[in-house]
């Protein structure tokens, strides 16, 4: 930064924000649009023709939104028209216009340059399209906001021999040969949609088809393209589209709309899959499955992402948000369905678990963040910013509550009247509310508080207990902290899922022959006042993590065993281990720090080798209990984080587990190790979590025998779950096979991208000091594509996000690397960009020397004469803190 820019004047002169209290209905409204695309690599033109009409009463001109455009006409009732003015921000503004007319604009874009992958790219060798939030922009001038709903149908020319496919969204209608070797095919969307739905794919593809029959009899036409040679890796997907429609029937009894239900899988994309009407772009990775090079995880997320798309058709599709900042009326309500049906198909307390995971070791710390915000943000500079965990993941845990307080019956009679009153509407978060409070006659006033207030919530809980009248009495205090966005924070509506087990393991009933109960913490304090208690209990608090909130008891580690040995609740008994395992964690930093001695009692190891020799419970459950809180997640667990100290407590005490229970380590890998046929069921996935959990504890502990399992478990594989765990267990344990494993991996996969992804992971996860190294090296590895969002996330990202203490060595080299990155995708691929920065502006609360290093890359980058708007939002606020 310049002596004479200081950061409030660096803010002054760049895009300012834009707030959810701006909003104002559109001025014009689009019926239909009819488009043309004849396509080529670097001149495709695009016609497109609005029936529009104006619905204010003032003669306001016209704006449309335009970027990256070469405009080539405007026609207005089929006249050519010039009262129009080209705005350097981007965007048309029209003057003088009548009422209501036909507007007709021709543009010419440049697929083949156009490397932020956001409009009409090309991936590969295909014609691409990825709209959403804010990409048809870059297609043609239009009213690109989600509150505008058209009608669109599509034609599509390009040639024949390149381009055999040609696909858009609804219905083909039309289709044939033209001059010059080249071909059309067109397309009708009957309902109407707003522009971040549209979607284009041309293309040379292997397709495997298929139906589905839908619950009223009509047959659907199903279709999955995928590039050519890789149909061999394309059933699964198929099986999990149609797994997701029938469940979509049985459970919430929303049925398919169209005549066909199209799929394509790409290799350049900015996220995971996107929703077009009828026809979703994925990711590859959230297609592409066989044995040999897709992972059980990769199944599961196959699976998951499939449904969320699909989900979406009613949720998002049907019903879409009336602006951005209702963006989590969309996602979190799928995200919550995805996980449904994922726990519908699967092990409901091990997807329970994940996703928990997922909110306490990335989203508390979002909502710490310099990028703190509600599930509906008041502001933003950048759109495509929005998409964050607290729109999605917390989202899905506010859907979650309202489904606790009202009940699995009147939640479906919510979802039914919400779906009644706005089917082909863009509408708000009140409005999904509003549906869930008449359908139900419960009063949700407190609760939408949820939707406007940052943050995580602190609950402390104490109890006494009368042995007198036998009477037990817990109270809760809930406070949430100031956030960067806001300071002042409400009571909330918080749904506490409680158990409570006597002195013998059993559980006390609690009203009408129940043992579990649901309480609501409305106030700031609340107590509440159980009879008939015989002796004092053990609470089993937030079962099923029933609040995304921290909670602090003051359990005994006698206690925490207890809920462990006896909760009915599985994710009870893991929540009891991580929080067992949380409370040696912040005793060994405090040791740390004091120059004291690390300690880890009996008692602790005695509780999990019950857990490991246990034939009661689930493998991938015992998995789950050994797979601890993460040094990312540790964080959230200090007031000031001693980046050091956390990684030696916790290096010190999986040291020490994996030593007091390294003969059983070893008798659970050897049960578990069978060699059978792959099949991708949840007990062959339960068995190969626990087998390759159980080789990791070796791997720290024995090289010796950790070395010889690997390169056995390698040989004899038959799936990449299980060369993956070896390899996983070589570089975490740093065998002395590491480097011939990885090599030889390397050697039989470097033409699979996603495949090398997780090889580039597992390089950019190395716990030793030369990782930095290896990872600059590999940026000229044959596999390595700098414009590939995959492979940066596998490399950079896996690095930044995951190797906590490595990124954050105190030479700086780690920000000063993630800089570099940042600064060459700036101009190339500014989302990518933005979601790679995050562990570059969570430093609040660390070290001084840490926070001057960070904040010294951060003005590296706010003073680039170009800098994103999406780098721009996050660098500000973060040095803002």
């Amino acid at each position: 930064m310049s002596q004479v820019d200081s950061l409030e004047e660096v803010i002054e002169k760049n895009p300012q924000e834009k707030h959810l209290s701006d909003y104002r209905p559109s001025d014009y409204s689009i019926s239909t649009i009819d488009l043309e695309f004849d396509l080529f690599d670097n001149q495709t033109t695009v016609k497109a023709i609005s029936q529009v009409k104006r619905v204010s009463a003032k003669a306001t001109p016209l704006f449309l939104f335009g970027e990256s455009l070469k405009l080539l006409s405007v026609l207005v009732d089929d006249v050519d028209y010039s009262d129009f003015e080209l705005i350097e921000e981007g965007g048309m503004l029209i003057n003088s216009l009548p009422d209501s007319f036909k507007l007709e604009i021709n543009t010419e874009v440049d697929p083949a340059k156009n490397l932020a992958f956001e409009g009409l790219y090309k991936s590969g060798e295909a014609f691409c399209t990825q709209c959403e939030a804010e990409g048809f922009r870059r297609i043609t001038y239009y009213l690109d906001r989600p509150d505008v709903l058209a009608k669109f149908s599509t034609k599509v020319i390009a040639d024949k021999t390149l381009y055999p496919y040609l696909l858009s969204n609804g219905n083909q209608v039309d289709q044939g040969d033209l001059e010059g070797g080249r071909h059309f095919v067109s397309w009708v969307d009957p309902f109407p949609k707003p522009a971040y739905l549209f979607a284009l794919v041309a293309g040379d593809f292997d397709c495997l088809k298929d139906t589905y029959t839908t619950k009223s009899g009509r047959e659907v036409e199903l279709a999955l393209f995928v590039d050519k040679g890789n149909l061999d890796k394309t059933q699964h997907a198929m099986l999990s589209l149609k797994k997701s429609m029938q469940w979509d029937e049985q459970r919430f009894n929303l049925e398919y709309d169209l005549d066909i239900y199209m799929i394509v899988a790409v290799d350049f994309f900015n996220m995971g899959a996107m929703e077009n009407k009828g026809l979703n772009i994925f990711n590859s990775k959230f297609v592409l499955a066989n044995p040999q090079s897709a992972t059980d995880q990769d199944y599961l997320g196959i699976e998951a992402v499939i449904g969320h798309e699909y989900f979406h058709n009613w949720t998002g599709n049907r019903i879409t948000c009336r602006d951005w900042f209702q963006l989590s009326l969309k996602e979190g309500l799928t995200v919550f369905r995805d996980q449904e049906f994922s726990s519908d198909l699967g092990s409901r307390s091990v997807n329970r678990i994940a996703n928990v995971m997922t909110m306490r070791d990335h989203q508390f710390s979002e909502d710490a963040g310099p990028m703190s915000h509600p599930i509906r943000p008041e502001s933003v500079m950048e759109m495509n910013n929005f998409y964050t965990l607290t729109v999605y993941e917390k989202g899905s845990e506010v859907i979650r509550m309202l489904h606790t307080l009202l009940g699995e019956e009147k939640f479906q009679q919510g979802m039914q009247l919400y779906v009644q009153r706005h089917d082909g509407q863009a509408v708000t978060c009140d409005d999904f509310v509003a549906a869930m409070q008449d359908a139900s006659a419960i009063d949700l006033i407190l609760f939408k508080r949820w939707y406007s207030q940052s943050g995580t919530p602190n609950v402390f809980v104490t109890d006494h207990y009368n042995n007198i009248n036998n009477t037990y009495q817990i109270t809760f205090k809930q406070k949430t902290l100031p956030t960067a966005d806001q300071a002042k924070k409400l009571p909330l509506h918080i749904p506490i899922d409680i158990e409570l087990l006597d002195n013998k393991g059993n559980a006390i009933e609690l009203s009408k022959g129940r043992t579990t109960r649901v309480l609501s913490l409305t106030h700031k304090e609340q107590t509440f006042v159980f009879q008939n208690v015989k002796s004092k209990p053990v609470p089993c608090l937030f079962r099923g993590f029933s609040a995304p909130v921290k909670y602090q008891y003051a359990y005994s580690d006698e206690q925490l065993l207890d809920i462990m040995s006896f909760a009915s609740d599985e994710f009870s008994r893991w929540d009891a281990g991580q929080t067992l395992f949380n409370k040696y964690l912040v005793k060994n930093v405090k040791a740390l720090q004091q120059k004291e001695a690390l300690e880890l009692p009996e008692i602790f190891i005695d509780g999990f080798k019950s857990v490991l020799v246990s034939e009661n419970l689930d493998p991938a459950l015992i998995a789950d209990m050994f797979t601890f809180t993460s040094e990312n997640g540790a964080r959230e667990l200090f007031e000031y984080v001693d980046i050091d100290a956390i990684h030696h407590a916790r290096h010190f005490m999986l040291q020490e587990i994996a030593t007091q229970l390294h003969e059983l380590f070893v008798d659970t890998y050897l049960r578990h190790h069978k060699l059978k046929a792959y099949q991708a069921d949840i007990n062959d996935i339960a068995e190969r979590k626990l087998k390759n959990i159980s080789l990791i504890f070796i791997a720290l502990v024995d090289k010796k025998l950790a070395n010889e399992y690997v390169l056995a478990q390698i040989d004899s594989c038959n799936n990449m779950t299980d060369h993956l765990g070896a390899l996983t267990a070589a570089n975490i344990g740093l065998l002395p096979c590491r480097s011939d494993v990885m090599k030889a991996f390397d050697d039989t996969w470097y033409e699979n991208g996603l495949v090398m992804d997780k090889w580039f992971a597992l390089q950019a996860s190395m716990p030793c000091e030369k990782v930095l190294n290896n990872i600059e090296n590999l940026f000229n590895h044959r596999s390595f594509v700098f414009n590939n969002p995959n492979r940066l996330r596998s490399l950079v990202g896996a690095f930044a996000q995951n190797n906590t203490y490595h990124f954050h060595n105190i030479d700086g080299s780690g920000y000063q690397f993630l800089t570099e990155q940042l600064i060459k995708l700036n101009s190339l691929n500014p989302q990518v960009a933005s979601r790679l920065i995050t562990p570059l502006i969570q430093f609040k609360r660390l070290d001084e020397v840490r926070i001057q290093l960070i904040k010294k890359q951060l003005n590296r980058l706010l003073v680039l004469p170009d800098l994103a708007v999406d780098l721009y939002e996050k660098v500000t606020k973060a040095l803002a803190q």
